[in-house]
């Protein structure tokens, strides 16, 4: 095992712990609805961030627009498709009508999940493609996407909880994207920064088009079920603008 491969395994660890310890933490502790609303807004915003500060240059930069659109195409018809298998019409209605107590049913939130993992997914592909770059870039990424899949995991718990989702199911849950995390991270830092810039495209525009989904129409969503307030909004430009000055400076 060489030295730098030694390197990306103890730093991808970081994000990990981060992961599941947000959602442990989100678990034994029960937030009220503006917490919960100000959890779910600081993670969009930060995903939001890693869309503008990470994702979206390199598409630019890679500059290929029939790959672009292929690649965000697949990305947002999957993501819709999860959405109409998992959802009927009549309880995508209820749920945006009801309030925080009359919507929580107890249903399984695939869409929301698959979304949530398919943001672990990129942003270990992230971490390991940084560490290809360079060691120090790495590093600073780790400390990075540490605090993203923070909230994320805050944000995964506190939504799944309040879905009526066992609590042992749910740290199933978070274990399981954790390892998603890593093994991302690792496959990114040995196999996926040798992908020809084609691939590297397609890869790229589909996570850009998940995680615009994931911001939109899951977690802002959520996050407008409670009583609306100006902290609470401003709670999301907090986490883009940590993550921007984050990217900043790695």
């Amino acid at each position: 095992m060489t030295p730098l491969f030694q390197q990306i395994i103890t730093y991808a660890l970081l994000p990990t712990v981060a992961l599941t310890g947000g959602g442990l933490v989100a678990l034994f502790v029960r937030f009220g609805v503006q917490v919960r609303s100000a959890i779910l807004h600081f993670a969009a915003g930060v995903v939001f961030s890693v869309v503008a500060v990470e994702i979206l240059p390199d598409v630019v930069r890679l500059h290929d627009p029939l790959l672009t659109a292929v690649g965000f195409g697949v990305g947002i018809g999957l993501m819709l498709l999860i959405r109409r298998l998992t959802q009927s019409p009549e309880e995508a209605s209820t749920k945006r009508e009801a309030t925080t107590s009359e919507a929580k049913s107890g249903g399984f939130p695939m869409a929301f999940l698959l979304a949530i993992g398919v943001d672990i997914f990129i942003d270990g592909l992230l971490l390991g493609i940084g560490f290809a770059a360079g060691a120090k870039e790495g590093i600073l990424l780790a400390f990075a996407l540490g605090v993203e899949v923070l909230s994320l995991g805050l944000a995964t718990a506190t939504s799944l909880t309040e879905d009526g989702i066992p609590r042992s199911r749910i740290i199933r849950l978070l274990l399981g994207l954790s390892a998603l995390f890593f093994i991302s991270t690792v496959g990114g830092a040995t196999l996926l920064h040798k992908l020809p810039e084609t691939g590297l495209d397609v890869v790229l525009s589909f996570g850009l088009a998940a995680l615009l989904f994931l911001v939109t129409e899951e977690l802002l969503v959520e996050a407008h079920e409670g009583p609306e307030n100006p902290w609470l909004t401003a709670t999301f430009f907090a986490g883009f603008l940590l993550f921007l000055i984050l990217g900043m400076v790695a």
